[in-house]
């Protein structure tokens, strides 16, 4: 049974920063890729960041391309978002996934953590 378990958030003023991370389990880590999903309130789940099994490519939503960085650690069976520059609009639950998949504006994820808030203060 895949687990993931993030960790990592919090408050945060407009202009720092805040780093995520997430603890998988339950299957072989490095063969799939890993990605994070955000959701503010009364808005659906968004693609915010994913990476590839190996971690030689990542992929980013418009909105925190050149902000944030994903990465990941196949020893450790961990992936993090490293978030800089944070806006208020950044506010929002945010979702380690597994088995990540799409293009574009299109993602799509096998499983999911429980989720993390970030807040961001004007």
């Amino acid at each position: 049974q895949v687990q993931l378990v993030e960790s990592g958030g919090g408050l945060v003023q407009a202009g720092g920063s805040l780093r995520l991370s997430c603890a998988a389990s339950g299957r072989t880590f490095s063969s799939y890729a890993m990605g994070w999903f955000r959701q503010a309130p009364g808005k659906e789940r968004e693609f915010v960041a994913a990476i590839s099994w190996s971690g030689d490519s990542s992929y980013y939503a418009d909105s925190v391309k050149g902000r944030f960085t994903i990465s990941r650690d196949n020893a450790k069976n961990t992936v993090s978002l490293q978030m800089n520059s944070l806006k208020p609009e950044d506010t929002a639950v945010y979702y380690c996934a597994d088995a990540v998949e799409g293009y574009g504006s299109s993602w799509s994820a096998g499983y999911w953590g429980q989720g993390t808030q970030v807040t961001v203060s004007s």
